[in-house]
């Protein structure tokens, strides 16, 4: 690996991080208790694991040019591991239990406010 790759992708790593942080702030804003970040499952990763009420959110946070490209920007398999995996959790875990699971997007754009979308791709 050359060394400019290596640090775009330090460059990268940073700023997704930078952007859960930012993800997980507004989320507090709006009443959401966060219950983990980057939480490797068998299924799939998951950036922010959230709770409010009876919901649990596994929410997946984009940092894009635009804000519908950061929607666009999870696709359906994607979609379907990180659900499998927020059941998963909801299941094992005892507070859980009886949690709705919710597969949540906040959306990240240069210049505008985070954008959160519950329930961002339903059915879907």
């Amino acid at each position: 690996m050359t060394a400019a790759r290596s640090r775009r992708g330090l460059a990268a790593r940073l700023s997704g991080r930078r952007a859960e942080v930012v993800a997980a702030l507004w989320l507090m804003l709006k009443g959401y208790r966060i219950l983990g970040f980057r939480l490797k499952t068998p299924q799939a990763e998951i950036d922010l694991l959230a709770r409010r009420g009876n919901i649990l959110a596994v929410v997946e946070v984009k940092q894009r040019m635009s804000l519908l490209n950061a929607a666009e920007a999870v696709g359906h398999d994607q979609r379907q591991r990180l659900r499998r995996a927020g059941a998963a959790i909801a299941a094992r875990r005892t507070s859980l239990k009886g949690a709705t699971v919710r597969l949540d997007l906040v959306a990240l754009a240069p210049g505008r406010l985070p954008r959160h979308s519950p329930d961002a791709w339903r059915g879907g």
